[in-house]
């Protein structure tokens, strides 16, 4: 199977993310605005390299289009994890944002350093962060055009 090429198709989109606030959030960013992409879960850093790995319970676990990923994360760091996925032969070609709360010079360096595709800070106010994956999702969605899934 393809990435969406006609702009109109859903992706699949993985969300690392430990907050269940910010969960939530995401989730009824999604579902305000009807996007139709589909968005899986993992809540630690370990667990996304699991999940992408297709390992243990995520062995039919589908490639994402595109990974929504969270700097602050218990036991594996976003930083690692976006390390891992960018050394990754089969994984590098997944575009990963960035989707944090953090403002820091030294974290947004270092994400590009790690070959992170973008670098978003959260805002803390419930439209702006709608208004944010709504973007996000337009841009990845109606704009880029994705890889084809491994």
């Amino acid at each position: 199977m393809t990435a969406p090429a006609d702009g109109k198709s859903p992706i699949e989109v993985l969300l690392v993310e430990d907050d269940p606030g910010d969960v939530l959030m995401t989730q009824e960013a999604f579902e305000e605005h009807k996007l139709r992409n589909r968005l899986t879960v993992v809540s630690d850093g370990a667990e996304a390299l699991a999940y992408l790995r297709r390992e243990g319970r995520y062995a039919d676990a589908v490639t994402p289009d595109l990974i929504l990923l969270d700097l602050n994360l218990p036991r594996r760091d976003g930083r690692e994890v976006l390390e891992e996925i960018k050394n990754d032969e089969e994984l590098r070609r997944i575009p990963v944002v960035v989707l944090t709360t953090s403002q820091a010079d030294e974290d947004i360096l270092r994400s590009y350093q790690l070959h992170a595709n973008a670098y978003v800070t959260k805002p803390v106010d419930f439209e702006r962060f709608i208004s944010v994956v709504r973007q996000i999702d337009e841009f990845f969605v109606s704009v880029v055009k994705l890889p084809p899934r491994g």
